[in-house]
């Protein structure tokens, strides 16, 4: 990848340019070819069994295979990925799967994990690579509840505004693969897990909602959510919630004698952009990967301290990561455009047009919103020029925000970014250049 190594943006094009350069670097360094060969484990005497779950999930797993080539190792395994994030792979099959909202697909690929799980030996090892997305592929779920009523259930908590955290409690205690389940199941063979965070805090029992670690949430936690947020299930679904056996929890022998490390984080693309910018000479002012909250609401509170840092002279590049969330009203829906670009356009609202202040909101895995197709946008770009194009076009900036249509706002400016699938998700990068200075 091309670098600059020093940049005074004065003019849409460098800025759009410095701006991708700083997005790219960031996803780079989640990359499974970059992140994951230092932390892979030595080939067991027996076979080397894959498990890998989530949007990373090919491309991990054909990185397991690269770093075992030569050796003997007798690879076999499944990648759950979403559809279009397939990668070649000799020895691990590759299904594709819907998401955020699961499908079929998914379900029987889930059913096949569990049931590989079982034929695993003393002397076999289950290598389990998790990755951002994993909640919604792998869905398994409990007696008494059925794949109709888990994607209503999906649909709704995604509306609702909930964290991450939260949804995937609920997400944890209707399911039979999350929630440590999936450690239960290939207990007592030898498990290591090896992540690429999309969380927020890194929290392991909650990438991909902990399939392989000691879950802390109840049913009662999970019930508790869905009251707070006002979300109505059947009586069944309620019902087999409350029947169903808990989750395993801290203690529990099943986790005994298993590894669990972390490969890539926000926390680590946030550092590699960071490098970048100084290099530009930008003041760093990095927010860290753990920024949550409404998108608008984040955006506002954003556009602040580049103002401030702009009325104070001071040449900043404000980053952060992590993950907002966009909660939709009645009346409200059918609009188009993922979190990162309602946090774009609600942050090009707040800026007011200032001068010599750009920014880029995307989701590192190359899909922000969408239909999940492989063209779908990874997010939008804000330049000073935003709302003047806008209203030249016709465009109405505010009604767009209220229906949640920021994906035909900044579709019609020509400033969405489509990268394509990356590959990898460490959740979304923002970053903010302020000039301090007219430009």
């Amino acid at each position: 990848m091309q670098r600059m190594t020093s940049l005074t943006p004065r003019d849409d094009a460098s800025r759009r340019r410095f701006l991708m350069d700083l997005f790219s670097e960031a996803t780079r360094s989640a990359l499974p070819e970059h992140c994951l060969s230092p932390h892979l484990p030595p080939a067991p005497k027996g076979r080397l069994v894959v498990f890998a779950i989530g949007k990373a999930a090919a491309s991990m797993a054909a990185s397991a295979e690269a770093h075992y080539a030569g050796t003997g190792a007798r690879i076999e395994g499944i990648a759950l990925t979403r559809y279009g994030h397939g990668r070649p792979t000799a020895h691990v099959e590759i299904v594709e799967a819907s998401h955020p909202v699961p499908d079929m697909a998914g379900l029987a690929a889930s059913e096949r994990l569990l049931a590989l799980a079982a034929t695993l030996g003393p002397d076999d090892l289950a290598l389990v690579l998790l990755s951002g997305g994993g909640s919604a592929l792998a869905t398994l779920p409990i007696a008494g509840v059925t794949l109709a009523d888990k994607q209503a259930l999906t649909r709704a908590l995604l509306a609702s505004g909930a964290p991450i955290g939260e949804i995937n409690c609920v997400r944890k205690h209707l399911s039979r693969i999350k929630g440590g389940r999936l450690a239960a199941a290939i207990h007592p063979a030898r498990m290591v897990t090896l992540a690429i965070s999309d969380v927020a805090g890194d929290d392991p029992s909650v990438i991909a909602s902990g399939p392989t670690v000691p879950d802390p949430t109840t049913r009662e936690d999970a019930l508790a959510i869905l009251e707070r947020y006002g979300i109505e299930v059947p009586d069944h679904v309620h019902t087999a919630l409350l029947s169903a056996p808990e989750s395993p929890k801290p203690g529990d022998p099943v986790f005994a004698g298993n590894a669990y490390e972390l490969v890539a984080s926000g926390a680590y693309a946030l550092d590699a952009a960071a490098k970048m910018a100084a290099a530009s000479s930008y003041e760093i002012v990095n927010l860290g990967d753990r920024v949550e909250g409404e998108a608008r609401d984040v955006a506002a509170a954003h556009a602040k301290l580049a103002l401030d840092a702009k009325a104070a002279g001071r040449r900043v590049a404000i980053l952060s990561g992590g993950e907002t969330t966009v909660t939709f009203t009645k009346g409200a829906e059918g609009g188009c455009g993922g979190r990162n670009q309602e946090y774009a356009l609600a942050l090009a609202m707040a800026l007011h047009a200032a001068p010599g202040i750009a920014a880029i909101a995307g989701d590192t895995d190359g899909i922000d919103g969408g239909n999940g197709a492989s063209d779908d946008p990874a997010g939008a770009l804000v330049l000073p020029t935003t709302l003047g194009r806008a209203e030249t076009l016709g465009l109405d900036a505010a009604a767009s925000l209220k229906c949640h249509n920021s994906g035909g706002f900044f579709a019609a400016l020509g400033d969405l970014v489509v990268t394509g699938p990356s590959y990898t998700n460490i959740n979304d990068f923002r970053a903010i250049l302020v000039e301090g200075r007219p430009a």
